[in-house]
């Protein structure tokens, strides 16, 4: 028997992505509802109870609504807001970034999807905590870039709306600026960290695919690690997971450029260790698709887990040629 899914909030940016990995599965009954009944709240209610999973891609308020709406009633949920990242009773989407994860979000009821930037940096960063290469106190830095489809339809429309007079896009833009993103939250708490991170992070004139950069200074950390042993521990971390792939230091080092988009269209997670061994430095580089392992394909991951699926059931591992 199929399990019947229902996605509050489809006509958005994740939303319409999370549908589109759906549609076409036979394991998988989608509970849709017309434009004038996703306005409607007892509709809306109605069917987030008659699901076995809804995920949520709604603004934060909304979110808590839904999630209230469905108390009292057996439906899972996969939250993608920001809401409930770090909120008590809520389990962490991000199956592979520390061991038991995997098996909290299978045994879960309430599942909060990892925002995309925050996927790079607690990948890159969680392990080397664990590993006791980086210290909970240490100062780090986040730099990333995105393609613009991360800030949703306003932004989308931003770059895309082409024949209206006075069109020009941004080429590339810095913005957080009060440095209060709201993914450092969550940074923060599930890398290990005790002070929040300075995160920059910025938008550039394409359309999706992201790189996190972590750089540091490895002859500041007390064991003074080689670029060897921050690989090494990435490595272990992530040895045997489907979508996640860490680079040989060899890759790393005969590569002249990276492309954000080398991964649209697929789940994957990619890491890198670029360093000069010599100098003792390191920017630690995590590679992926904002609207993929970021944001629906992450969702569709932990879906799969969550009605005891294969955990690649409708995701992509290679992009299309």
């Amino acid at each position: 028997m199929a399990a019947r899914v229902f996605i509050d909030g489809e006509a958005g940016t994740t939303g319409l992505q999370i549908r589109e990995r759906l549609l076409a599965r036979r394991d998988i009954d989608l509970i849709s509802l017309d434009d004038a009944a996703r306005k409607d709240a007892g509709a809306r209610r109605d069917a987030l109870r008659a699901a076995d999973v809804a995920i949520l891609c709604l603004p934060d308020d909304a979110a808590r609504e839904a999630a209230a709406l469905v108390e009292g009633a057996p439906t899972k949920l996969i939250d993608a807001s920001t809401a409930h990242r770090t909120a008590p009773g809520w389990v962490f989407g991000f199956p592979e970034f520390r061991a038991g994860q995997r098996e909290a979000v299978i045994g879960a009821s309430r599942v909060s999807n990892p925002g995309c930037y925050s996927t790079g940096a607690i990948a890159l960063l969680a392990p080397l905590a664990a590993a006791g290469l980086l210290p909970a106190d240490f100062p780090v830095t986040v730099n990333a870039v995105s393609g613009y489809t991360g800030g949703g339809k306003a932004l989308i429309r931003r770059y895309e709306a082409k024949g209206e007079e006075g069109f020009k896009p941004d080429p590339f833009y810095a913005y957080g600026l009060t440095l209060a993103h709201k993914h450092v939250p969550e940074i923060t708490r599930w890398a290990g960290l005790a002070h929040p991170p300075i995160f920059q992070p910025a938008v550039a004139a394409y359309a999706q695919g992201m790189l996190v950069n972590v750089p540091l200074a490895l002859w500041a950390l007390p064991k003074r690690p080689a670029p060897a042993d921050i690989h090494a521990a990435l490595a272990e971390r992530y040895a045997g997971a489907r979508f996640v792939r860490v680079a040989p230091l060899g890759e790393a080092a005969g590569l002249k450029e990276l492309d954000p988009q080398a991964l649209n269209g697929t789940n994957m997670l990619e890491l890198f260790v670029f360093a000069d061994a010599a100098t003792g430095r390191a920017v630690l580089t995590a590679r992926l698709d904002n609207l993929g392992k970021g944001a629906s394909g992450a969702a569709v991951q932990n879906l799969n887990l969550l009605l005891g699926l294969p955990e690649d059931a409708g995701l992509e591992l290679k992009r299309a040629a």
